[in-house]
């Protein structure tokens, strides 16, 4: 016998029945012996036999005890167990099936009958034990691929947002950066890994829609014309339309529509109130104002973080939505929020709730 055939353990006070089961089973597997209730529970625990045979009738733990307290423990729980006994009542039968048995034999035995259900169970688990390695061998596939996906989804998107970039050199960064602040705002809110992704992709792409918009707009110096914001006013519509065919596991065409929204009507380019805004875009929209209005544009210069919050603050409930322009000024204030400008450009797979996961990437300079 060698240490790679199964490990059976006999549970039973009867000196007989443990000679009849060692010369049954001898054989084809490794024994183990416990002639009462501890000692089982403490060789199972020790040795983490393949299949346990156990006796009801014992004195002090009869085999019932035994068999609740190992199914009770994880780590022994899943062993299968068959009983063994001269107990031969429906009732007891049902008991024990109840309690997680995989069989049932009564005594007196036959020798071939025991080998059998023997064989046939440990068979199970070794091909449930086949089958869990195989399992753990997809979902590594599974994630690897999925982690191949993710990565193939952000560059992509990475690269649809520097296009506008490219044609907008002031902005540089603006996306990344409310991205970033978006996903800080949603964590600090408690919203869900999954709300936060979405965030984080709406972010990075909301102002996609600008490359449709002039360059000679984009840049001019100087107030705009009436006509001029009336463009630039195009750019959530364009942005929705570029998006809306691709099928994100989020209503990001939707955040991105709606990110120039206001909770009181004054918004565009639909004039949505209240609740008729997603969450998301909300959570968006305080970001957007808070980044553009920190930075520089060619029309205005940088107006600093004191004027963003003021400007949040005075329109809390109005404009904006409470709680998050709540959560955005405590980032600020209370938890020293600082975008990250030192980030190297990357491609982050989530964006959750720790710090590592806020960054987003984001070009190395930021003009402001």
């Amino acid at each position: 016998m060698t240490a790679t055939e199964p490990l059976v353990l006999i549970v039973d006070d009867n000196a007989t029945n443990i000679d009849l089961l060692v010369s049954t089973l001898k054989d084809d597997y490794r024994l183990g012996i416990a002639k009462n209730g501890e000692k089982a529970l403490a060789y199972v625990q020790k040795y983490k036999p393949q299949l346990i045979l156990l006796d009801i009738m014992m004195p002090q733990m009869d085999g019932y005890e035994v068999c609740r307290r190992l199914k009770s423990n994880p780590k022994t729980a899943s062993i299968p167990l068959i009983f063994i006994t001269a107990r031969s009542e429906t009732e007891d039968k049902t008991r024990a099936f109840e309690m997680g048995a995989v069989d049932y034999i009564t005594k007196p035995f036959h020798a071939a009958e025991v080998r059998a259900r023997v064989q046939t169970h440990i068979a199970l688990e070794e091909m449930k034990s086949r089958l869990r390695s195989q399992n753990e061998m997809l979902e590594h596939a599974v994630e690897q691929k999925t982690l191949e996906i993710k990565e193939m989804l952000f560059g992509s998107i990475y690269s649809m947002g520097l296009m506008v970039e490219i044609r907008d050199p002031y902005t540089a960064g603006h996306q990344q950066r409310v991205a970033q602040l978006a996903c800080a705002i949603a964590a600090k809110m408690g919203l869900s890994q999954r709300v936060t992704e979405g965030i984080h992709i709406a972010g990075l792409l909301h102002d996609v829609g600008k490359i449709r918009v002039p360059v000679s707009i984009l840049n001019r110096t100087g107030q705009l014309l009436d006509a001029e914001m009336e463009v630039i006013k195009t750019h959530p519509q364009i942005s929705f339309e570029i998006l809306k065919n691709i099928p994100f596991p989020w209503p990001c065409a939707q955040m991105v529509f709606q990110h120039h929204e206001r909770m009181d009507g004054s918004g565009y380019p639909l004039g949505l109130r209240g609740d008729e805004m997603l969450l998301e875009s909300r959570v968006l929209s305080v970001a957007d104002v808070a980044e553009a209005t920190i930075s520089y544009r060619p029309y205005r210069p940088a107006q600093g973080i004191d004027t963003a919050l003021n400007e949040l603050r005075e329109h809390r409930g109005s404009r904006y939505d409470s709680e998050v322009v709540d959560s955005c000024l405590e980032l600020f204030e209370k938890d020293g929020f600082q975008f990250d400008l030192g980030a190297e450009k990357s491609f982050p797979i989530l964006c959750v709730a720790s710090k590592e996961t806020i960054k987003s990437s984001m070009p190395s300079t930021y003009k402001s």
